[in-house]
């Protein structure tokens, strides 16, 4: 309403003025100021395009771009898939599902086949009819343990925090969850009202912080933990090791944002300056992080609890894995970070240097579960710039049973990659904490464009998977995705990312020989290595 009253304000005194003196002058004015005020006027209050909202009349100019756009995007095709940002191809194709518009594309490939690194999946000569198979496949987490176990769609919300995300902008990922059938992830923010208000699915992120599970002096509380996550929205738990867009680095969360709203959440004091350490005080070795993986089991009623991590030293994963394996103790699920997944902020070294890439990382812990006969244990959750129904399947492929998505969601939402998220400033109101661009992103709408997004996607992966002969998403494996190495020489994942025997982690005798080293240095009384 500022923005209105400023512009009536200013386009009636000028007109007062003129009329005053030169009234041709201003019947004049008057034909050109009408159109102006009326586009405002009309930005305003519309709810579907938060740019046009936030920014009345200047904001169509991103809007006839846009449409011009496909008329000349054939020149500057973008191949790569992993790089960040998200090229432009991608974004349209995200924008179109999350808006139900043709998501189709004429004259064929756009990618250089022949280029390294181009991927595709087999297709059969006998597929599956699309319109006979599931539309919405379910993945059942929850171990032997497991006493509340949760049916999962293959797709849905990653890991992101209120504060770092609007309130707007959580309500819609949530709703949206709510209406596909989906699961939202909190982040490591904490579990705020926004993220039980719409009354969509909940995976509480505990991190180092512990935030809504942790005493005044920041450690872990047991009672904390409890009231949260045996509310009825909480479906799962996942303690947060390590993400790939900053692993090994702690957050900060300055006392200028620390509002007592946030404070509350949190379970800290407002205007503090509050550290998330890089590392947990409830544990300090992989046999402790295993009985500390039990006690939420127990504290949560026994709902499905695992962790995440962005994969880094091998022999510490597999220090992980042997004392699963001494205890007989598991996670219902470990969720793969890759190092390329996306942050509101980070050093670039970190962003850019550190972590190991999806792919690489999924295909190991895949292989070290399976090295010790463990991995029909638990399931696997890929995350890290899962973008399409390709991107399911290759992750599939290398062991995925489910996937989450962060940025495709965010586009869903409305962002354009304006690379504001650190500076309060988004402006379509989707990492901002500040009213007068929240206000733009609009719930009722946008809840509905995440649904879409969602749905749209999945039915693209399944009907992907038809083409191949599948009928579900279990029976995808390595065989199915092929990799252009070099110009003439082309690969199947198996063949990238060989599988390696069931049980041959059991006995340091039987490791093929690239598990070797790792396997010595690996113990379960330490994360430390030589």
């Amino acid at each position: 309403m500022r923005k209105l009253f400023v512009l009536f304000s200013i386009a009636s005194s000028v007109l007062l003025i003129a009329w005053s003196f030169y009234w041709p002058e201003a019947l004049f004015g008057f034909l050109i100021l009408a159109p102006i005020i009326y586009m405002g006027v009309a930005d305003m209050i519309q709810v579907r395009q938060s740019i046009r909202r936030n920014f009345p009349v200047l904001g169509r100019l991103r809007y006839v771009f846009e449409d011009l756009r496909p008329k000349i995007q054939q020149y500057f095709v973008e191949s790569d898939t992993d790089g960040a940002p998200i090229n432009r191809n991608e974004r349209s194709v995200i924008y179109q599902r999350a808006k139900k518009q043709t998501d189709t594309v004429p004259f064929g490939t756009q990618l250089n086949v022949y280029a390294e690194g181009y991927e595709w999946i087999t297709h059969s000569i006998a597929p599956k009819d699309f319109h006979k198979m599931d539309h919405s496949p379910r993945i059942r987490f929850g171990g032997s343990e497991c006493k509340q176990p949760y049916d999962m769609s293959v797709l849905n919300v990653s890991a992101m925090s209120f504060g770092s995300l609007s309130k707007n902008a959580v309500l819609s990922l949530n709703a949206g969850a709510k209406i596909g059938g989906f699961a939202h992830n909190t982040g490591e923010g904490g579990l705020s009202p926004y993220h039980l208000e719409p009354g969509g699915d909940i995976i509480w992120q505990i991190g180092t912080g512990y935030f809504g599970a942790r005493t005044e002096d920041g450690n872990f509380s047991g009672d904390a933990f409890k009231a949260n996550a045996t509310k009825p929205n909480v479906k799962m738990v996942e303690i947060k090791l390590s993400q790939g867009a900053k692993p090994g680095h702690g957050g900060i969360l300055p006392a200028s944002k620390n509002t007592p709203e946030i404070a509350a959440i949190r379970l800290v004091k407002p205007g503090t300056t509050v550290f998330s350490p890089p590392f947990h005080s409830a544990f300090s070795t992989p046999k402790e992080l295993v009985l500390f993986i039990k006690q939420l089991r127990e504290l949560s009623g026994g709902k499905p609890i695992g962790f995440k991590l962005c994969v880094g030293r091998k022999s510490e994963f597999l220090s992980i894995c042997k004392a699963m394996v001494q205890l007989k103790t598991y996670p219902d699920f470990i969720t793969v970070d890759g190092g390329e997944g996306g942050t509101g902020a980070a050093p670039p070294e970190f962003t850019n240097s550190v972590g190991m890439p999806l792919l690489d990382a999924l295909a190991f812990v895949d292989n070290a579960l399976r090295g010790f006969g463990i991995r029909n244990e638990m399931k696997l959750i890929a995350s890290g710039k899962i973008l399409s129904g390709f991107h399911m399947v290759r992750a599939m492929a290398l062991g995925a049973d489910t996937c989450n998505t962060a940025r495709a969601m965010m586009m869903a939402l409305g962002c354009i990659q304006a690379l504001e998220c650190n500076k309060n400033t988004c402006p379509t109101g989707v990492a901002t904490q500040d009213p007068y661009f929240m206000k733009g992103l609009v719930v009722e709408d946008k809840k509905v464009r995440v649904a879409n997004y969602h749905k749209n996607t999945v039915e693209g992966f399944v009907e992907l998977i038809g083409a191949a002969g599948l009928d579900h998403p279990d029976k995808i494996n390595r065989s199915h995705v092929y990799r252009r190495v070099f110009m003439n020489t082309v690969k199947t994942y198996e063949e990238i990312y060989p599988t390696i025997p069931e049980g041959s982690l059991l006995e340091s005798g039987d490791a093929p020989f690239d598990y070797e080293d790792y396997l010595k240095k690996a113990s379960v009384e330490s994360f430390e290595v030589g």
